[in-house]
């Protein structure tokens, strides 16, 4: 699967932000027909969306609720001309089989994202729905709510119970939820960070001055990326299952594992990643 840093957020409804984020550097953009549109914008927005999609854009788009009539009518728009769709995030998913529906419906990946108490019991439930299913992740805002808490450290366990789920699925690590305050760069900075040591990668953000400090800090590190390289040398080279390396460090197939991911972030056109496909 494709690694991608930064997801950006882009109203649907507004065709001259869609162009500059296009142009951003976001590693991907998603149009929004959900929250950033309002009610009496939905229909424009979904023609926006469309054309968009049939101009050879490889966006993706979060539609809203498929639960909702306004879902309802996403999924009709789409599926009559999907274009270029490379994808759907699927908003306060609860039920896997409402998200088989979708799957089977759009034939594109779908990412759920879990914004209840309900989404987030079902976990790996949803994230093993159905083959389309390419990544899960969390709705923090939402979810808070939900849980009538007020973030933080209080989403501490849904925040792991998301990234075992998508592991044991063999899914992509998750995505963090937007830093909604903009121009808190080094709030931003730190909670990335953070996010990564605690088994996500990448970032939803809202605007085009966040995708630096997401990428900066998703960029592995000189050294790490030349130890993943050493490491996969070796490996070719000797054919060891096991080993001890230069450090004392014990080297198995999980160690090499991780070697492979550091290689397929820092450079996805590596021999080794291709390898180890």
């Amino acid at each position: 699967m494709t690694v991608y840093r930064s997801w950006l957020y882009v109203p649907g409804d507004r065709p001259d932000r869609i162009g500059k984020a296009l142009a951003s550097g976001a590693d991907a953009v998603i149009l929004d027909l959900e929250d950033a549109v309002v009610a009496a914008a939905k229909d424009s927005a979904r023609r926006t969306v469309l054309d968009t999609v049939n101009s050879g854009y490889a966006a993706f788009v979060r539609m809203n609720s498929p639960s909702s009539p306004e879902g309802a009518a996403d999924l009709r728009t789409l599926t009559a001309s999907p274009g270029s769709l490379a994808g759907v995030r699927v908003p306060k998913c609860e039920d896997p089989g409402e998200l088989r529906r979708v799957a089977d419906t759009l034939g594109v990946p779908v990412y759920p994202v879990l914004e209840s108490a309900l989404g987030v019991e079902n976990a790996l439930a949803l994230a093993t729905a159905h083959p389309m299913v390419a990544g899960i992740s969390l709705g923090e805002a939402d979810l808070a709510a939900d849980l009538r808490v007020r973030g933080g450290e209080a989403l501490a366990w849904p925040r792991s119970r998301v990234v075992v789920a998508a592991r044991a699925a063999g899914l992509p690590s998750p995505v963090q939820s937007v830093w909604t305050a903009v121009r808190d760069l080094d709030g931003l900075r730190a909670s990335t960070a953070a996010g990564r040591e605690a088994g996500f990668f990448g970032r939803s953000v809202i605007h085009p001055a966040q995708i630096p400090v997401v990428h900066e800090v998703c960029a592995p590190d000189p050294a790490e990326t030349a130890w993943a390289r050493e490491l996969l040398d070796r490996l070719a080279s000797s054919g060891e299952g096991a080993w001890i390396d230069h450090d004392g460090q014990f080297v198995d197939a999980a160690i090499v594992a991780r070697a492979r991911w550091v290689l397929e972030v820092a450079e996805p056109d590596s021999q080794y990643v291709k390898e180890g496909q």
